[in-house]
């Protein structure tokens, strides 16, 4: 998807190698999952779909200050390693901080 642009359907479809009635049914199937919206547009004389991702990216600063990216255990800590992400009380209270559970009086 190209991102708030948009891409038109009909280049959706042959980026993906499919035919027209192919592309429109996976276009009507993501909007229908709540994936895509699609504004109906006239280009070129003719009337198709502009697509449009409902999926945000992610930015690195929301996790920017995680106490994860400091941390001298990093390579040892997964679930059910010698650290865990589950038990890790820096993580807790740094997610409870930034969340707004610490926030509240």
């Amino acid at each position: 998807m190209e991102s708030e642009n948009g891409i038109l359907q009909c280049e959706m479809w042959k980026r993906l190698g499919l035919s027209s009635r192919e592309g429109s049914r996976l276009a009507q199937r993501f909007e229908e999952k709540g994936e895509i919206e699609r504004d109906r547009v006239l280009h070129e004389g003719r009337w198709t779909y502009k697509l449009y991702s409902k999926r945000r990216h992610a930015s690195l600063d929301s996790i920017r200050d995680s106490p994860c990216l400091r941390c001298d255990d990093i390579d040892r800590c997964f679930e059910g390693g010698e650290r865990s992400p589950i038990s890790c009380e820096y993580l807790t209270r740094w997610i409870m901080e930034n969340s707004g559970e610490g926030r509240r009086g």
